[in-house]
């Protein structure tokens, strides 16, 4: 029986949401016959090799989120120890989560990017970066932390500038109206297009994980030249990212002029949720891949180095 750890809860911005996951994991991974260990991650990185030490796995599933847990440094670790893992790289991770790295790899690639420039806060502080809308972001945050929109006639500015508690790059990125959707990648296989509602202003961290936060549409009710567009950009993305296992990529669709019409692709998504009704699941799910084969396919998967 093939031993499994689960890496489960760090101490991102994200725990709780890794915990979600983690423990999906955990349940479908005994289901589908692995002998599993959950390791509960936290600050103490030296009680976190000492657990891996003591499980003594074949293979760890990387159930982190954020920072330290999709960034790179877990992947280190991992690589460090010669223990294969699930997901991406280490340096697949650290390009993907650093937001101006990944943009610069997709337009690279000749992918539709949203405009877009690297300021401070006390540039953003002093001026709009962008013409009204737009959006910033930080640089190294996942799950939309930190996200906010200007809009005209919004004063906020100045004190979102001076309350800015993330890395010191921000990106402001132009806002593009339309639709959310996303689309999985499994190894070299993008799996289908869902469209993701949410009556919020935008796919933020509430809509991601409360309850009843969004709506899935699967498949999404775009225009076919759109639907195709999005797959072949979103494992485009994967391969030039050089991601590897399951990714998720992330767009905005202008269609409001019309259909078919402008697609952007915001990010790529190297530690996608994975709670059995998280994006990425759901997605499998449809194309006849059920909760635990998933699992036990990015076991298999599973690399180091």
């Amino acid at each position: 029986m093939t031993r499994v750890a689960v890496l489960q809860g760090g101490v991102s911005s994200e725990r709780e949401v890794s915990l979600a996951t983690g423990a999906q994991v955990v349940l479908a991974l005994r289901q589908a016959g692995f002998e599993v260990t959950a390791i509960d991650v936290g600050a103490d990185l030296g009680a976190v090799i000492a657990a891996l030490q003591a499980a003594r796995p074949d293979a760890v599933f990387n159930a982190l989120h954020g920072r330290f847990g999709e960034d790179g440094c877990i992947q280190g670790v991992l690589d460090w120890l010669g223990l294969p893992y699930t997901h991406s790289g280490l340096r697949a991770s650290a390009l993907a989560m650093d937001k101006a790295a990944a943009k610069a790899a997709f337009a690279a690639a000749g992918l539709p990017v949203a405009p877009s420039r690297i300021v401070s806060p006390e540039e953003l502080e002093a001026a709009d970066p962008l013409p009204r809308p737009f959006v910033v972001k930080p640089v190294n945050e996942g799950s939309s932390v930190g996200v906010e929109i200007f809009r005209d006639g919004d004063n906020r500015r100045a004190d979102v500038a001076r309350g800015w508690k993330y890395d010191r790059r921000i990106m402001a990125e132009a806002y593009i109206p339309g639709r959310e959707l996303t689309v999985a990648v499994m190894g070299d296989r993008p799996l289908d297009v869902t469209e993701i509602d949410t009556g919020h202003v935008f796919y933020d961290y509430d809509a991601k994980y409360a309850d009843g936060g969004s709506r899935h549409t699967l498949p999404a009710p775009v225009h076919p030249a759109i639907r195709e567009q999005a797959m072949d950009a979103a494992l485009r993305a994967h391969q030039a990212l050089g991601c590897r296992g399951v990714s998720r990529a992330d767009f905005r669709y202008d269609d409001t002029a019309g259909e078919p019409g402008q697609l952007y692709i915001l990010e790529v998504n190297t530690q996608p949720g994975m709670t059995r009704t998280s994006l990425v699941p759901e997605q499998a799910a449809h194309v006849g891949i059920g909760f635990p084969e998933l699992c036990a396919w990015m076991v298999r998967e599973a690399r180091h180095g």
